[in-house]
């Protein structure tokens, strides 16, 4: 076992912040990844327990618990591979907190400090067609969101669907770990998108005594070839 093999389903880790803010206090990193050119022996090698499912949840599994493991690293200068806990949420080390993405190729983690931070949710997601955004605006646009979504152009409008879903899938991430209960995406709304790709969300049900309904989130998102990443970071 080797805690520095990389496996040939992984291409390097990159360590390159992607998103428009930088948050020093941070640490993510990313990688893509072939199920094709996934081995059986992977896991083992990568001293990682091996999940059970076919070659692309095995992959991208591996994959962003490689990218959690190194963001570990440099966060705390130990390597460390969080658990997974019985709803299927990462278990981050003592004084840690993070999230994981991953899909369509990519994978990803960022980590911080709990002194520094409440939550972090952080999504990959592919840029929907035009018709499947179409399909699931309703499903995934609050009436407000889909009135404000009614005056883009076709294009603009998968793209806005695909943001929405990805902000609200790490506003879920960031908030979940603290309050332990689902919540969907007609619970919160984006409120506003500037030209530099930062955002605020509101959400719009009382989740829990410390996140009522009406607390906002600052998040922000890149796009890089047909990937949209997003992050919600709540500073302690």
């Amino acid at each position: 076992m080797n805690k520095d093999y990389l496996p040939a389903c992984c291409a390097s880790l990159d360590d390159h912040w992607p998103l428009p803010q930088q948050l020093p206090s941070l640490r993510l990193i990313g990688t893509h990844f072939d199920p094709a050119r996934l081995h059986d022996e992977d896991f083992n090698r990568c001293a990682l327990q091996p999940v059970r499912g076919a070659a692309k949840r095995q992959t991208e599994y591996l994959a962003g618990r490689l990218c959690a493991r190194e963001a570990l690293l440099q966060l705390t200068g130990t390597a460390a591979i969080p658990g997974v806990g019985e709803d299927r949420a990462p278990q981050w080390p003592a004084g840690t907190l993070g999230s994981i993405t991953h899909g369509s190729g990519w994978a990803g983690a960022v980590v911080g400090h709990s002194a520094d931070w409440r939550g972090l949710g952080l999504d990959i997601e592919r840029i929907m067609p035009a018709g499947r955004a179409e399909r699931l605006a309703a499903a995934i646009l609050t009436p407000a969101e889909l009135l404000r979504f009614e005056g883009l152009s076709t294009e603009q409008r998968a793209r806005r669907v695909s943001l929405t879903f990805s902000l609200k899938e790490s506003l879920f991430k960031a908030l979940y770990p603290q309050v332990l209960r689902y919540f969907y995406f007609q619970d919160a709304e984006l409120l506003s998108v500037t030209t530099d790709n930062k955002v605020r969300i509101r959400l719009l049900i009382d989740l829990h005594a410390d996140w009522p309904a009406g607390c906002e989130f600052d998040g922000q998102f890149v796009e890089f070839k047909d990937y949209l990443l997003s992050l919600v970071s709540i500073a302690r």
